[in-house]
């Protein structure tokens, strides 16, 4: 029988839950620091600067050179680097730089192998009861399908010879989101888990979250990405939903107790020094609150050359190191990037990402307390908008509420995910006539929204991107109704056939607080 998280009254065993936790976090609390330097990275690095110096920028992806996989020792190959005949200008010819390439590097993703997911079947008992239509079934089997497609495992040389990867070892099989992204990322992962569910591939999505753990047991914290290059930052923490799900499907309380530690770890880090934030309110009482900040003040690896071209109209060292932290911080945080984390929105070198205290974050943390103490009536959750940080007073920010942004974004509604709210369907309508009546949908095509109402270089970098609201329901042929919030919200709509009404000038923080 599934577990009941409903609020329950405190027990002992609940109060020495939050003294392990407590004392955990003490042991786990430092100051922010810069990750170190890897020597395969930055030789890696160099090569793609070369590489777009003698290619050019069209169609050019540094991501390619920082994943190629070395053949040779990393001193074999800088040494054939330097020896190669360059130009007058100091470029290298093109075919010189293939075949130095060829000599010297395998392919980017040939150090992950194809391996067929053990638990896959072609059409699982129970799959999608409720889908009857012979089309649309026939269509999500051949989604279903695309597991094959995408499933890895990381090849054994990984592990011989890491010096020569930057792809990182990971005990079980991966699911990788395919094209140019040939790694694990963090918060596709839980996508991804949620998926398997549905296809009933309970193993493999075991096997996922167990990759994530041996991250945390390595770094300390689930990376960005399983790529050396990732270690700086990670993403949305959202494995201790992952086990969650897996448990309410599987009622393996095993599984659980191997990943709770782990789950404990991953809670410490991102409440301690690195993202920790202490506000001071109008009453005087301080709250810790967190932010996205990541351990880097360098231009990413795997986006470099472009890093390094956004910061050259910066004109000190201390403004590019403060810019590069600024876009490794926005990465972190999974929505890369919006004018949600510019004070300009059409300035990429304003990014504060540092500067907000982010309405997601702070409800992913929520919802991982709420998971790991099932206290959740014992926690408050006030804030639904982003919030600058403005006045300092020896590392305690004072609250002012004038500092609010008010602009609308798609993660101003996630807190809708925790479901700490009154679920009344008035309300829900509500809040889907606030989406559609922002200009997250002007810039639509269907199933997809734009991060934020602001006109600004987020348009043209991500109009085309699908975010993860994704459920979206036609109310009527005009109008699209995201419906993010629960399936049986969306089954409630389908039944009745509503029409929502127009309230275009209600205020959100009055919806969702």
């Amino acid at each position: 029988m599934a577990p009941n998280h409903e609020p329950q009254n405190p027990n002992p065993l609940s109060f020495i839950f939050f003294f392990l936790l407590f004392l955990l976090l003490l042991s786990s609390s430092s100051s922010p620091s810069m990750a170190s330097s890897d020597p395969l990275i930055s030789f890696l690095v160099r090569l793609q600067s070369e590489a777009l110096a003698t290619l050019g920028p069209k169609n050019f992806d540094p991501k390619l050179y920082v994943d190629l996989p070395l053949k040779t020792d990393l001193s074999a190959a800088e040494s054939a680097f330097a020896r190669l005949p360059r130009s007058p200008e100091g470029a290298i010819r093109a075919p010189v730089l293939g075949m130095f390439l060829d000599e010297y590097f395998d392919e980017a993703g040939s150090d992950l192998a194809y391996v067929e997911p053990v638990d896959f079947v072609p059409e699982p008992e129970g799959f999608l009861p409720n889908v009857e239509n012979p089309r649309v079934r026939s269509w999500a089997l051949e989604v279903h399908s695309l597991w094959k497609d995408l499933s890895r495992r990381v090849a054994d040389e990984v592990r011989k010879r890491p010096e020569r990867h930057t792809l990182l070892p990971l005990p079980s099989p991966v699911i990788v989101p395919g094209s140019r992204f040939r790694e694990v990322y963090y918060w596709d992962s839980y996508w991804i888990v949620r998926g398997l569910l549905v296809s009933k591939m309970y193993d493999t999505a075991k096997g996922i979250v167990n990759n994530l753990i041996s991250l945390i047991e390595t770094y300390g914290h689930v990376l960005n990405g399983a790529r050396t290059y990732y270690s700086n930052r990670s993403q949305p923490p959202l494995l201790s939903s992952m086990v969650y799900d897996i448990y309410m499907r599987t009622q393996d309380l095993e599984f659980v107790k191997k990943a709770f530690p782990s789950l404990l770890k991953e809670h410490s880090f991102w409440v301690s020094d690195v993202h920790k934030v202490t506000i001071r309110d109008v009453q005087g009482h301080e709250h810790s609150l967190c932010r996205y900040q990541a351990m880097w003040n360098k231009p990413r690896p795997e986006s470099a050359t472009i890093d390094e071209q956004s910061a050259s109209k910066l004109s000190t060292a201390s403004q590019k190191e403060n810019f590069f932290r600024q876009l490794a911080s926005g990465a972190e945080s999974g929505w890369d990037f919006s004018s949600r984390w510019m004070s300009n929105s059409s300035d990429l070198t304003t990014l504060a990402t540092t500067s907000i205290i982010p309405v997601d974050l702070n409800t992913f943390i929520y919802k991982n307390a709420e998971l790991l103490s099932d206290l959740s009536s014992e926690l408050q959750h006030e804030a639904v908008l982003d919030y600058w940080l403005i006045s300092k007073n020896n590392e305690v920010y004072n609250w002012q509420a004038d500092y609010h942004n008010h602009n609308v974004f798609a993660s101003n509604f996630i807190p809708l995910w925790v479901k700490a709210y009154d679920s009344g369907f008035r309300t829900m309508c509500l809040i889907c006539e606030i989406v559609s009546s922002s200009l997250l949908l002007t810039f639509r095509m269907v199933g997809h929204l734009a991060t934020s109402d602001v006109e600004g270089l987020h348009i043209q970098a991500q109009k085309k991107q699908s975010l993860w609201l994704r459920y979206c329901y036609k109310v009527d042929q005009n109008k699209l109704c995201c419906l993010q919030i629960t399936v049986q919200c969306m089954k409630s709509m389908m039944s009745r056939n509503v029409e929502t009404r127009s309230v275009a000038n209600t205020n959100l923080s009055k919806v969702s607080s």
